[in-house]
């Protein structure tokens, strides 16, 4: 095979898989997640799941996003592995093991609409959650597992377990900068159940890949931002700004208002 005839089949494959709208929008977003993502740990599904659901659908915006998460988010664990309470992480990641399954069964077999309204009310919840509520309890291992099992089914389901356990580990003794590297390490170890309940339910689609390859490098560039803001923006302003993107992207994204991302 020429030169030529490969790009032309790789050109003919990206025009077959991407969708005909909305990949200018998917790249917007996916920055403004990248970039929430890097500076807490968190929020980048509460962000790009619901407004990217409202213009490819959930069962495909879900894969996107643990696909360039996963990759993007490679240059975060070494320090994470480091910063983190790693027992406790594993802990929790027990949990995730069995909660991710059940949440992938769930975006396979719901109806699209349906699960975009669930969604949407869940990421409404859970920035309420993360946003307000932390526990303030002695820590205990059935409670962590417990926890990272709640956090597996929301993560199955749509990506959006990062608010349960964020909620759970700020009211600890732990600094902002070890429960930062907790959540790091947690996801990167729940992707990988991830990415197995995804492929055994086919949801691994030529469309996840194609949009993965053109909306990553917007991810990847928000994620680095992000981590560079770590440490230099003040936390509490960058934190009332991640949550009011939160809310703006569950209020967007509801299927009533789709005219506005179409």
């Amino acid at each position: 095979m020429t030169l030529d005839a490969l790009i032309a089949g790789v050109g003919a494959w990206f025009a077959t898989a991407l969708p005909d709208h909305g990949i200018y929008a998917l790249m917007a977003f996916a920055f403004i997640a990248g970039l929430a993502r890097g500076f807490s740990g968190f929020g980048a599904a509460l962000i790009f799941i619901p407004l990217g659901g409202a213009i490819v659908g959930p069962k495909l915006i879900s894969p996107i996003l643990l696909v360039i998460d996963g990759i993007a988010a490679l240059g975060m664990i070494p320090s994470a592995w480091r910063g983190a309470n790693r027992p406790e992480v594993f802990v929790m990641a027990a949990g995730a093991a069995l909660g991710v399954p059940a949440g992938t069964a769930i975006l396979a077999l719901l109806d699209p609409l349906l699960l975009r309204w669930s969604i949407t009310i869940i990421a409404i919840c859970l920035l309420a959650l993360v946003s307000g509520w932390r526990y303030h309890g002695e820590p205990s291992a059935p409670l962590t597992c417990g926890i990272g099992l709640i956090a597996g089914l929301f993560s199955g389901t749509a990506q959006l377990g990062g608010p349960p356990v964020v909620a759970y580990w700020l009211g600890g003794k732990s600094d902002f900068t070890r429960v930062r590297a907790n959540v790091v390490l947690y996801f990167s170890i729940s992707s990988v159940f991830s990415a197995i309940s995804y492929y055994v339910g086919g949801l691994f689609v030529p469309a996840v890949f194609a949009l993965t390859a053109v909306i990553l490098p917007s991810y990847a560039v928000g994620l680095y931002g992000g981590s560079k803001l770590f440490g230099l923006a003040e936390e509490r302003t960058f934190r009332i700004a991640c949550y009011i993107l939160i809310a703006a992207a569950a209020i967007i994204g509801m299927p009533l208002l789709d005219g506005v991302l179409r």
